[in-house]
């Protein structure tokens, strides 16, 4: 049976700030819509976009800016400006609070990973508190008889170490776009980061990773994949390291550029000090390239099978360039992971997701209904 769904986050795919979150959010929003529900996506208004518009079968309604997103549209709610017969709030940290403007209404919870650590990273101290505060205490509170969605494993364990009843914590991970891109390695060595440039990504260990090995690792060249503010504190780096020119920054690019390149790369580096599932992680191993990252940085625990189809590691700057030089010093190695990686990826499809998120959201609503 069809039925109507309100999509709430603070941005969507053409924000200049989306993310794998912002790529999960359209998957799900399209396949529902394709499946013949009615699917409204409220998010933020930015340059370029426009207020109200369809695309691909999703209504999207875009108001207010980077924080006002969350006010109008609990105000919006609030006075029944926006109507469906089920609500998804998305919690990029700061909550929704749609259960506070719909008390009596179905809402789920869907969280990719708690930001504990992030908040100290991007904001002044008082701001960070307030906002953990938020994340931490008010929004399991406000959720407290809401379904809740996690894209793994780790994440749903984070929101039980809250507070969260895990019994109502269902887990749907990302899917990934399985390709036939046809192409190659590159014949030396690349490292590619792919994501926002900003703080918390850490891409500066990768570019100092690069550093250490220029003389070890003959040809080695790094591809910074992704635009953000923190765009020339990394250039500033790069050129400070003396590598400037084995590091490529390509901005952003488009999805057929974006394989192309992951195709080409020996390896991807993902030093982001949280991630909810780690999207990239599973495009990179589509095209047989394994994955480097932190072993405490979230989800990644779960996108990455340890020594399987990727490598974790701990916590410093040493680790993560021995690992990195490991796995370029080694063929067999790398090629043995990627092929695990490949394998393991497959398993994961956008179809599958939707699936699931189309179940979830009609047991919700009958739950409310019985």
């Amino acid at each position: 049976m069809a039925y109507s769904v309100l999509l709430l986050n603070w941005r969507d795919l053409g924000h200049p700030e989306a993310g794998g979150a912002e790529k999960y959010l359209v998957e799900v929003a399209e396949g529902l819509a394709a499946r013949g529900h009615h699917v409204t996506f409220r998010t933020a208004l930015y340059p370029g976009a426009l207020p109200r518009e369809v695309v691909n079968g999703v209504n999207y309604i875009r108001k207010g800016g980077h924080y006002s997103v969350y006010t109008r549209a609990i105000a919006s709610q609030a006075v029944r400006r926006l109507r469906a017969d089920v609500v998804v709030d998305v919690q990029n940290g700061v909550p929704f609070l749609s259960t506070a403007a719909l008390p009596h209404h179905p809402v789920v919870n869907l969280v990719h990973h708690v930001h504990r650590e992030q908040w100290p990273v991007a904001f002044n101290p008082t701001v960070a508190k307030i906002g953990w505060q938020l994340e931490s205490a008010l929004a399991p509170f406000a959720y407290r008889r809401a379904q809740y969605v996690a894209v793994s494993e780790t994440t749903r364990r984070e929101l039980v170490a809250l507070g969260v009843d895990g019994d109502r914590v269902a887990i749907i991970p990302n899917g990934t776009d399985l390709t036939n891109q046809d192409a190659r390695p590159a014949d030396h060595p690349v490292v590619t980061v792919l994501g926002r440039l900003v703080p918390h990504k850490r891409v500066e260990i990768a570019i100092r990773a690069v550093a250490a090995l220029r003389n070890k690792i003959p040809g080695i060249e790094l591809r910074v994949v992704g635009s953000g503010y923190w765009l020339g504190e990394l250039r500033d780096l790069s050129r400070d390291l003396g590598i400037a020119d084995q590091v490529v920054f390509t901005g952003h690019v488009s999805e057929w550029e974006k394989r192309r390149i992951l195709s080409e790369s020996w390896v991807l580096a993902l030093p982001s000090i949280k991630e909810g599932w780690g999207l990239v992680v599973v495009e990179a191993a589509t095209h047989h390239t394994p994955s480097i990252a932190y072993r405490s940085a979230g989800g990644v625990a779960d996108s990455i099978q340890e020594g399987r189809t990727g490598l974790l590691v701990d916590d410093g700057q040493e680790p993560f360039t021995g690992a990195l030089e490991a796995l370029l010093a080694d063929e067999k190695l790398r090629h043995t992971l990627g092929d695990e990686a490949a394998r393991f990826a497959a398993q994961f499809t956008w179809p599958q997701a939707v699936q699931k998120w189309e179940n979830l959201l009609q047991e919700v609503i009958d739950c409310y209904h019985s």
